[in-house]
């Protein structure tokens, strides 16, 4: 873990969504039973290409919003996988809208409010889908902001989005401690001026991306010792 004195100074904290706050991975595993051993390479490639399609459609100027590119992303990993059952598809989206979020992140929210932070979501995903999660995860109460790409039209990690939470919390990039757990996210983020945090929740290497994170932690729950440093 490194520590980086500039993130006692920030005056709120956005989150990442998928991946960061919620396990992209949870929808497939509660309907592992169907698909017969394929249920985590499916899962792989679901949340590989519903990343991928985000950044070429963004490149090509040809937005979708995130559930349209999710759905898509799900028909390609089911014909890959050898399943094409219309039933198992809508389950699996169905799946989607509940993601189950990381143990560690209510208690970890609740302690960041505490310390008077401003709190947001930054997400890709579609206002719709951002909803029924953060109901799902009862965080309502928790969250000052729950914001989409959608209102401004491309995905991370352009500069647009992040600006987004600037605009939204009235502050500047260097007053926002940003987190996620997307390497190519966080260092977009830190591209972009924010104070990064990477939650590296699977020891992956770093990315060889401009822009860097000022610490990275494992789990969320080691944000709060780090804001108070």
């Amino acid at each position: 873990m490194s520590h980086a004195g500039s993130l006692a100074e920030t005056r709120a904290c956005v989150f990442d969504a998928y991946g960061t706050l919620f396990d992209v991975h949870s929808a497939v595993r509660r309907h592992a039973g169907a698909l017969g051993g394929a249920g985590d390479s499916l899962s792989a490639t679901w949340r590989q290409k519903q990343l991928e399609w985000t950044w070429l459609r963004s490149l090509m100027g040809a937005h979708a919003d995130f559930w349209a590119v999710t759905a898509a992303a799900l028909d390609y990993a089911m014909e890959r996988h050898g399943h094409d059952s219309v039933d198992l598809r809508q389950r699996l989206l169905d799946a989607y809208l509940e993601l189950e979020p990381y143990p560690e992140v209510a208690d970890t929210l609740t302690q960041l409010r505490a310390t008077g932070r401003g709190l947001a979501v930054l997400s890709n995903g579609a206002p719709s889908m951002l909803a029924a999660a953060v109901a799902n995860a009862g965080l309502q109460q928790t969250l000052d902001h729950v914001l989409s790409v959608e209102e401004v039209g491309i995905y991370k990690p352009d500069a647009r989005v992040y600006q987004l939470a600037c605009d939204r919390l009235g502050l500047p990039p260097s007053a926002i401690c940003f987190l996620s757990s997307n390497g190519w996210d966080a260092h977009g983020a830190a591209h972009f001026g924010f104070q990064v945090v990477w939650i590296n929740r699977f020891d992956q290497p770093a990315e060889r991306l401009p822009g860097r994170p000022l610490a990275v932690i494992r789990t969320l729950d080691a944000l709060p010792p780090l804001l108070a440093a």
